[in-house]
């Protein structure tokens, strides 16, 4: 069996710290040798060692020295260093070498020093101002997000007839890649077809993210099916494309469609499908990928982890979801939000607070994200006081400028807790323009505690800032609904007509021995339908001999019969689930929309009649309906 060889570089590094004589000998051109290697294999503190160790020799680096341990500070994030190794290089007298230059703008611009980078390159000679100095300055720019001078230094580029070339297309494409730049992104790519580089992958490649960081996933899909090349790469942009916008069952038709191409999926497809999974729900699918993450070993990912929490949260998996933030090695702020908010949105307020406090205790700083978790967790559990200290403590402990993501969960704390004045107080003295969510909260608010007159001012503000928003006005018309005032319903629905908004239907599904069955509201469509509702009628007698009152059906049936559009989907999807699943077992639907409280209520009768658990997802939460009880102990 043959010896590993040890590695050169490392011998020379240990055998100068012994003693610096044997090597002494050792000549500039060697050296630049082993800097170019370390540098290739990105061994980059390795690197700057060497460079000390030729410096304590007495051996003078040259022009050819100097790049290398400026691009290991560059991927390090050392300006300090970066910036020593500058005045070394302007000692050496190697300062106005091309090479020289285009590291240490490069070095500044990555270490988020644009300025000083500018300054370096103004110090050129026109002259000898190359292409290469040229791309670096204008993908500092774009990492700094600075498209005036990123457009500005490539006009510059063009009138001075300077070659531009792929790099540079590919230093000035991110610096496009925010809304309001998107005009100049779309004459970019007008641009790439005229220089003729619409054939460069990697050119459509960033083209391809530019459109989906803008939000133009119809741009960007139509460039994907355009591309003759597509790699590994390509397949993630567009994957990461649509799961950003919220475009989730075609992520997963990509996935499907990808696997089918033979492309090898990596942590950022297993990213953006976990995420997917999340958003509509699919739990078999998020499961097969976790399975190929253990299979690849990819546990160690903190990214993969977070989105593996996020899948089996929004899955209705909490346990799943604390086993596998519990088995993180390193938890990052994000991590700790992730679970917060999933004790939160399954109803248990009281834990999420303690994981907040636990990760403060653990010294790890909270930033916006966490606080809204944590708020909205103590608004949903009708920890107000706990909820109003966290907020106190944003400013005063943190130095967090409260937004209006964060006030609306304000609101929504005191509006829950029957505090609507207060509530209203604060949005009047709010220190920015309460937005859309904050009005809307308090409407919400209203709806629960039944303040038709509040939840008129509430509606005249949120109608303004959020016209097509349809989901205020059904909450406007509950309200007078349960008021029973029908001109206000009718002027609703008047609103509604004029201004051309439907209501989304309601829709809700359930997967059932490897299938998703999707009911809608008043569906009479599935191949059980007969069934189904023979199930759900005998369902409403039951509960109608639980409940004296008749609350649990009166509003859903005072609309239409039983065969109508009254009977809510989520009311099929369980019936459909109690025939096809055997006692004992746990039923999780997902729906569309809020759950109604008749349907709420209906949901907790019948666990008491069948030998079932029910978990129903809706769009702001979940409930867990055990034995009669619910999670959310009614405050909802």
């Amino acid at each position: 069996m043959s010896k590993t060889r040890p590695c050169p570089t490392k011998t020379l590094l240990r055998t100068v710290a012994r003693s610096p004589a044997p090597v002494a000998a050792a000549t500039t051109s060697e050296f630049n040798d082993l800097l170019r290697g370390l540098s290739r294999r990105s061994q980059f503190s390795d690197s700057l060692l060497l460079f000390r160790s030729i410096l304590r020799l007495g051996v003078p680096p040259d022009a050819f020295s100097f790049p290398f341990p400026i691009k290991a500070c560059a991927s390090l994030g050392l300006p300090v260093n970066g910036s020593l190794l500058h005045c070394r290089a302007v000692k050496a007298g190697c300062i106005h070498e091309p090479f020289v230059l285009t590291a240490l703008i490069s070095m500044y611009a990555r270490c988020g020093l644009v300025n000083v980078a500018r300054k370096v390159f103004d110090d050129i000679p026109e002259e000898m101002a190359t292409a290469v100095c040229y791309n670096a300055m204008i993908s500092g720019y774009g990492l700094d997000e600075n498209v005036v001078e990123a457009a500005d230094m490539f006009n510059r580029m063009r009138q001075s007839g300077v070659k531009v070339g792929s790099v540079t297309i590919l230093g000035l494409i991110p610096a496009c890649s925010l809304n309001e730049h998107f005009t100049l992104g779309v004459s970019l790519h007008g641009l790439v077809f005229g220089l003729g580089f619409d054939g460069d992958s990697t050119v459509e490649n960033c083209l391809l993210s530019m459109y989906g960081k803008c939000g133009t996933v119809e741009s960007a899909r139509r460039l994907f099916d355009a591309m003759n090349v597509k790699g590994l790469i390509t397949w993630n942009a567009m994957i990461s494309a649509y799961a950003q916008h919220g475009y989730a069952g075609q992520v997963l038709e990509l996935y499907e469609e990808m696997k089918l191409h033979n492309i090898c999926p990596d942590a950022i497809t297993f990213v953006g499908v976990l995420s997917s999974c999340a958003h509509v729900g699919d739990y078999k699918l998020g499961c097969d990928v976790e399975k190929q993450i253990e299979m690849r070993k990819l546990g160690d990912n903190p990214f993969l982890s977070n989105a593996l929490i996020n899948m089996h949260m929004r899955c209705g998996k909490l346990a799943k979801a604390r086993a596998v933030f519990d088995a993180m090695a390193e938890k990052t702020v994000i991590s700790w939000t992730a679970i917060i908010n999933g004790y939160g949105i399954h109803g248990y307020g009281r834990i999420a607070a303690e994981l907040f406090d636990e990760m403060i205790t653990e010294g790890i700083r909270p930033d916006g994200t966490a606080f809204v978790s944590v708020l909205s967790a103590c608004s949903h559990a009708g920890l107000t006081q706990k909820g109003l200290d966290y907020f106190n403590e944003m400013e005063k402990r943190y130095n967090l400028h409260p937004g209006t993501e964060h006030y609306s969960c304000v609101i929504d704390l005191f509006g829950r807790a029957g505090q609507l004045e207060k509530a209203l107080s604060i949005i009047r003295s709010m220190p920015v323009k309460p937005d859309g969510a904050v009005w809307g909260a308090l409407l919400g608010a209203c709806r629960i505690h039944r303040n038709v007159e509040l939840a008129e001012l509430a509606f005249k503000h949120v109608s303004e800032l959020e016209p097509e928003n349809v989901g205020y006005y059904v909450l406007l018309s509950s309200i007078y609904d349960d008021a029973r005032d029908m001109d206000g319903v009718i002027k609703v629905r008047k609103m509604m007509r004029e201004r051309k908004l439907r209501k989304e239907p309601g829709c809700s599904y359930v997967q059932c021995n490897g299938r998703t069955h999707l009911f809608l509201a008043g569906d009479v469509n599935h191949r059980q339908n007969d069934e189904i509702y023979s199930k759900l009628a005998e369902l409403e007698n039951t509960v109608k001999e639980m409940d004296g009152s008749g609350d649990s059906h009166r509003k859903c049936n005072s609309r239409g019969s039983l065969l109508g559009v009254s009977v809510h989907s989520e009311k099929l999807a369980v019936s459909f689930a109690i025939l096809n699943t055997k006692p004992g077992e746990e039923i999780t639907v997902m729906k569309n929309l809020r759950v109604c409280e008749d349907c709420h209520l209906f949901m907790k009768l019948i666990t008491r009649a069948v030998d079932r658990r029910f978990t129903v997802r809706d769009a702001t939460r979940f409930h867990h309906f055990r034995d009669g009880i619910c999670s959310c102990q009614d405050y909802w």
